[in-house]
């Protein structure tokens, strides 16, 4: 077990080890077992946790606070707009006049191009931990939500368990690519062989895909790349749809409408679900375009997850806060 996580940063998901991760799962598994015992878990008495949004949240920033305040920190949230940073403040301010008053920081900024390296300025100013709630290219957070998930529905050795990471059709907005990016660099290292499915215009950044094999390669499991949804979801034990924009070949609005409505057919259905394995599960991070990107059938059938997957993140949060602000 490792235990030296004082004032680390989590910012991509590859700031730690699969050893120390198996020891946030540990502590996020005793949080959730004390939290149905009713029992106390107040290990960050007297502490307070910055919570900085650039992107509105449902189940982030409702995670992020219900873990400060089990912990005994006051969670402070923050919104971009409401404050002087559209006036001026710079990322080096940010970093040290929050983290002086502050314990962690805690940002999500998923704007293209922008999100990640104002997180990275802010850590390399702050003295405290800074903590990534989703930025483009990272949502580590979520990610180990899921490997928690996974792992009390498949049990702790995953090793041969085929996980489907497939875009979807939503129309609702250009979303983040934070999600398949995180997946692909964080599931194999547990055993998962991995199956990326998309469009050909959705690919993932290059880098990403890089590491993503080097991890896959050392943990000796599959990593495969389809166009083909259908026969992605054939056999698998996980399902896991959603979202994303093509980033890596448009970022205009119009184009990236246009290339999206090209796939309506990219929706998890029924029919879809039936040719993965018969005790496979449906997972999604939320919110998901229902009837579009999956129908309502999927996402409150037997199968799905999703709110256990939900609270989960609670856990997760608290773990980390618990391990890196202490």
């Amino acid at each position: 077990m490792q235990s030296d996580f004082r004032g680390r940063n989590f910012i991509s998901d590859l700031d730690f080890s699969v050893e120390e991760i198996d020891t946030i799962l540990d502590l996020a598994w005793d949080l959730k077992k004390k939290r149905a015992l009713r029992e106390p878990t107040a290990y960050l008495r007297d502490k307070a946790l910055a919570m900085l949004f650039f992107f509105s949240s449902t189940r982030t920033r409702g995670a992020f606070e219900t873990a400060a305040a089990h912990l005994g920190a006051h969670p402070a949230f923050i919104e971009s707009r409401t404050t002087q940073i559209s006036h001026g403040d710079t990322e080096r301010e940010i970093g040290q006049i929050l983290g002086r008053m502050y314990d962690g920081i805690a940002i999500r900024h998923v704007d293209w191009g922008t999100g990640n390296r104002y997180i990275n300025l802010v850590a390399e100013a702050s003295p405290v931990p800074v903590l990534n709630m989703q930025c483009e290219y990272y949502h580590p957070f979520q990610i180990l939500t899921d490997l928690m998930t996974i792992i009390e529905k498949k049990g702790r050795n995953l090793r041969r368990k085929k996980m489907v990471m497939s875009w979807a059709y939503a129309s609702s907005y250009q979303k983040p690519m934070s999600i398949p990016n995180s997946m692909v660099l964080q599931m194999p290292r547990f055993g998962i062989d991995l199956v990326l499915a998309h469009p050909p215009e959705f690919k993932l950044p290059d880098f990403i895909m890089e590491q993503a094999k080097e991890e896959a390669r050392k943990a000796g499991v599959g990593f495969e790349v389809t166009d083909d949804m259908e026969a992605a979801f054939k056999d698998a034990d996980v399902i896991y749809p959603k979202s994303w924009g093509p980033w890596m070949t448009t970022t205009d609005q119009e184009e990236s409408g246009r290339i999206i409505n090209k796939y309506k057919d990219w929706i998890t259905d029924e029919r879809k679900m039936a040719l993965a394995k018969p005790d496979a599960i449906f997972m999604h991070p939320l919110p998901a375009d229902r009837n579009v990107e999956v129908t309502d059938a999927v996402m409150d059938g037997p199968q799905s997850v999703i709110f256990d997957e939900a609270e989960n993140k609670m856990h997760v949060c608290a773990s980390v806060m618990a391990l890196t602000m202490a």
